[in-house]
């Protein structure tokens, strides 16, 4: 195998290590804590679901229809989101069968990458991710709107040329993840899905470190393992570290999911669907251009 596909393969090995074991140490600490089985068991097969989409994204993705397919999905996700019922006037989820679906943390990995694929040069994408944008406002979900701004601004910094586009851009991500933290969010903390950090420590100490480390771990692993030498490629990778890094961060500044270790499908799948497409676009890489 070629370095552009020992790339790729890199990416998803280190990814899978250390997103596996905060995926397994998290559900440990929910099983000491009592937890249903059936709710930590089901992080461990989104983790395999996760990782199977993703080895199929390498070899499938990187490509400009799957990159439009993985930016287009986000808006249009979360705008059907408001076709299902709401939880105290919160429009987050879609249920399909017996899932409970958070469409952001699912999509929007995927759409951070593929917004880096397809900006350089042109101003349709970031069209698209401020629809993307509005729509967290309106479902609302701060930590979302949050992790879109500071991942799609990053790609901004590094991908867009004119000066007065890239500060126009970054002045609209910044004012719609503002606006969204002053929008009511009455949703409660859950212990085992926002409170996981805290059961960890009760649990351990060695277990809360353990998970604030992976927590780290996983937000580093993209940017640290693509190391070709394109702008386009740094803006995705650095993009979707970005993204994790809110998601971690976000449980720290209100009810928000902890990512990985605290009970939830959506951003276990949704991050290995980011990662997947990431190392497609690896593996399709020719210097200069994606796609």
């Amino acid at each position: 195998m070629g370095v552009r596909g020992g790339g790729a393969v890199g990416l998803l090995v280190v990814f899978g290590v250390v997103s596996l074991a905060a995926v397994g140490l998290g559900a440990w600490v929910c099983a000491a804590s009592g937890v249903p089985t059936g709710s930590w068991l089901r992080n461990l097969i989104a983790w395999g679901v996760g990782a199977v989409l993703a080895a199929g994204l390498a070899f499938a993705g990187g490509r400009p229809l799957s990159l439009g397919v993985a930016l287009f999905a986000a808006p249009i996700g979360l705008a059907a989101s408001f076709l299902n019922p709401d939880q105290e006037g919160v429009h987050r989820w879609i249920d399909a069968g017996p899932l409970h679906v958070n469409v952001a943390m699912l999509l929007l990995p995927a759409a951070v990458v593929a917004l880096a694929g397809l900006a350089r040069d042109r101003l349709w994408p970031w069209a698209v991710v401020l629809g993307a944008a509005a729509l967290l406002f309106m479902q609302p979900d701060a930590s979302q709107a949050l992790a879109l701004a500071v991942a799609a601004g990053l790609v901004a910094v590094m991908t867009v040329r004119p000066l007065g586009a890239r500060l126009t851009i970054l002045a609209l991500l910044a004012a719609m993840a503002a606006v969204a933290w002053f929008r009511p969010d009455p949703l409660e903390s859950v212990p085992e899905v926002e409170g996981l950090v805290g059961l960890a420590f009760k649990a351990s100490p060695i277990a809360g470190a353990g998970v604030l480390a992976l927590l780290a771990a996983v937000t580093a692993a993209p940017p640290l393992t693509v190391r070709v030498n394109d702008a386009t490629l740094r803006a995705a990778s650095w993009g979707l570290g970005a993204c994790f890094l809110v998601w971690a961060v976000a449980p720290w500044l209100g009810a928000f999911p902890v990512p990985f270790a605290g009970i939830g499908m959506s951003p276990i799948v949704g991050a290995w669907l980011g990662v997947g497409l990431l190392a497609g676009m690896v593996r399709s890489h020719r210097p200069g251009r994606i796609g």
